[in-house]
């Protein structure tokens, strides 16, 4: 699939392209992460898939190795970031669960308790 301009144009399209410069946490042929610019946990990670996917609800079959990929490398950083005491993982999916940017990606938040329920 394709990647189009306007995927390549949001924030996540200019980081990875290297217009927008950010200090990865991780990085690999699938993905980077990096720390929320706008944090709302003490630790607030982000997952973003190199392969730009609009929206969960967006991903196909062949998706899925990389969904899982996804999953353990949050798993990997919330233990590097010390998340011994618990952590939240957040896939917003379309405008009613606030997604701001059309780009798949997950958030690891920690550092605090974290209320219920989440909305």
């Amino acid at each position: 699939m394709a990647t189009s301009d306007k995927e390549k144009d949001t924030i996540f399209g200019m980081i990875l392209d290297g217009r927008i410069k950010t200090d990865f946490i991780y990085q690999d042929d699938k993905c980077v992460a990096f720390k929320d610019i706008n944090p709302m946990a003490p630790v607030h990670c982000l997952v973003v898939p190199r392969k730009a996917i609009a929206t969960l609800a967006d991903v196909q079959d062949e998706d899925q190795s990389l969904l899982g990929h996804l999953l353990l490398i949050a798993s990997r950083i919330a233990k590097e970031q010390h998340l011994d005491d618990g952590f939240r993982i957040i896939i917003n999916t379309g405008k009613d669960a606030t997604m701001a940017v059309p780009h798949l990606h997950i958030h690891i938040m920690g550092g605090r308790p974290m209320g219920w329920p989440a909305g």
